[in-house]
């Protein structure tokens, strides 16, 4: 068999192959219905190119996922704000087709470098496995970490509109309308929208505690619904918390400040430290080699 031979049948091998790809991903792609995201947020760009084949995964693998494991994932992409990008089952689905991306790359890298090895390839199976939910935590800190440091403002501005005449729905509003964009304005947009649908102030507050998990967020929750029951002063429970925050605000930065020579001590010791030593013994020993005493 001539060489021309062995080309045509790879090539028809290899066309007859992308058809059946072809075939069974539209067949699958066409069982599963339209989504509505018009009340979703946006996708990653990277996460929107794969999204076609999330949904073919979610649709036909992981209803399979028992109820109890949905529901931890659920409440971890809520508490992360990603609640409204996607859903749990999803999730699962992103995490599938990271495996795959990685898996697939490590395979690729170590065939053109010659150095194929199973152990390799298990590692970035894992760690393409794993990476949505480090990415989630990450997400997770991020967001915490914004609403820390929005708190006090917010308070304010909820402080600020009761003592005007305004009860805390009207001062939600106001906060929501011309606060500055951040996952606590959001929180805050979504306790109104729970407050338009007819919810009870309370009930609002406690899905608010429930999505963030947060001592501050919980400190709130419980001030305002006690003030409310108590009928006491509501702008001065308000300014006391907004007080409260913002001094503990003033402490994590005062702690961080004095955490900073502490951590400094690692990288002194493994990176300036050794090239001092080099740039101020080079000169030294050249001398001591040029002199013959060595």
């Amino acid at each position: 068999m001539n060489s021309t031979a062995v080309v045509w049948i790879l090539s028809a091998m290899i066309g007859a192959i992308t058809v059946i790809v072809l075939y069974v991903y539209s067949t699958l792609s066409s069982a599963v219905p339209d989504e509505d995201r018009q009340y979703m947020d946006k996708l990653p760009p990277a996460l929107r190119l794969v999204w076609p084949l999330v949904q073919i995964l979610d649709f036909h693998l992981t209803s399979r996922i028992s109820l109890e494991k949905l529901e931890r994932t659920n409440t971890k992409l809520n508490n992360s704000g990603v609640g409204h990008m996607m859903t749990a089952e999803q999730f699962y689905a992103v995490q599938i087709v990271s495996l795959v991306a990685v898996f697939g790359i490590m395979y690729m890298v170590t065939s053109m470098l010659h150095k194929s090895s199973p152990t390799m390839l298990m590692v970035g199976a894992l760690l393409g496995y794993f990476y949505p939910a480090i990415w989630l935590q990450d997400a997770r800190k991020r967001r915490y970490k914004q609403v820390q440091k929005a708190m006090p403002m917010f308070l304010d501005f909820i402080t600020m509109a009761v003592e005007a005449g305004l009860n805390l729905t009207g001062a939600l509003n106001q906060v929501v309308q011309k606060g500055p964009p951040g996952p606590l304005r959001q929180e805050f947009f979504m306790v109104v929208r729970d407050l338009r649908s007819g919810l009870p102030r309370a009930d609002a507050l406690r899905r608010m505690e429930s999505r963030l998990m947060m001592p501050e967020v919980s400190s709130f929750v419980g001030t305002v619904i006690q003030a409310e029951k108590m009928g006491a002063s509501l702008g001065s429970a308000l300014r006391s918390q907004a007080n409260q925050r913002r001094s503990e605000r003033f402490q994590r930065a005062e702690k961080q400040a004095m955490e900073a020579p502490v951590k400094l001590i690692g990288p002194l010791m493994m990176f300036i430290f050794p090239v001092t030593f080099i740039v101020i013994g080079f000169p030294i020993a050249m001398k001591f080699l040029q002199s013959g005493l060595f």
